[in-house]
């Protein structure tokens, strides 16, 4: 019979720090309360409430759609089955639109394929002068994109539809962003780990994992400024490829750049300003 936080902790099968953060969501106190009141008795109906959580998670499913939060950025975002888990390496991705417009008054940017909306949410809280529009196919992950703008403060607009075929019209953006799905289909990690339980359609692109990507790199020049700027996030042997489509479509400057893994995880390009 569990009868203390500490016992409990003592007797699930989870690892520590994912046990903490269960007890976390169950008693909605922070991760020092636990410290300070491990030893004081807990109500059946709160070891009852645990205890689905963690059958959740030894099941399988990602602790981050079990508590329906993962931080990025230094900022917690909501998530849920209908978009990706963020990730530390799509940190690389911010960092890159924000060095391409740094320079930049109001930039105007666009992030294709937002999902949770993590990088999009992020540029404009980075750069509140930006004008920041976000796009997806699905309308499920556009309403989290929408709630994590909305309680993160961030003011930016939101278009439904796939990459370039929504209401943009011809706009000239400083800066194109996105994570599109880039796995190959065939790749077996896609029925393993985290993975099983996230929306496929944001993983891959049901054919050699550089559809998405080509899409994106051929319709950029006529949503560009002259001197605007392309960032995608790729797969991590997937930058030589990358790097040819942007040069193939008259990019300066292609370069890729290296997540904490020492993994070429980026590839950005600069449109000319004499591109026609």
């Amino acid at each position: 019979m569990i009868g203390t936080l500490r016992e409990s902790l003592a007797a699930s099968p989870l690892p520590r720090l994912e046990a903490r953060l269960l007890w976390q969501r169950v008693l909605g106190v922070p991760h020092a309360w636990l410290i300070a009141h491990d030893a004081d008795p807990l109500e059946p109906a709160q070891v009852a409430a645990y205890q689905a959580l963690e059958a959740r998670r030894l099941a399988g499913e990602p602790i981050a759609y079990i508590l329906g939060v993962r931080e990025f950025f230094g900022r917690d975002f909501q998530v849920t089955p209908a978009v990706l888990i963020p990730r530390p390496d799509t940190e690389l991705l911010v960092e890159c639109g924000l060095r391409a417009v740094r320079a930049l008054r109001a930039p105007r940017v666009l992030d294709l394929g937002t999902g949770s909306g993590i990088v999009a949410v992020t540029l404009a809280l980075e750069r509140p002068d930006a004008q920041v529009r976000a796009t997806d196919c699905s309308a499920e992950a556009l309403d989290v994109a929408r709630m994590n703008a909305r309680v993160l403060g961030a003011k930016l607009l939101f278009s439904h539809g796939n990459w370039y075929d929504t209401e943009l019209g011809s706009a000239g953006f400083d800066l194109i962003v996105s994570n599109p799905p880039y796995i190959d289909a065939q790749d077996a990690h896609l029925g393993r780990g985290d993975l099983r339980f996230e929306p496929a359609g944001a993983l891959t692109d049901g054919a050699d994992g550089l559809q998405a990507l080509r899409e994106i790199v051929q319709g950029a020049p006529d949503h560009l400024a002259p001197g605007g700027f392309l960032c995608v996030e790729h797969g991590w042997d997937q930058a030589a490829a990358v790097r040819s489509l942007f040069l193939r479509r008259g990019f300066a400057d292609v370069a890729s750049e290296r997540d904490l893994s020492g993994i070429e995880r980026v590839t950005r390009g600069r449109l000319p300003a004499g591109f026609s």
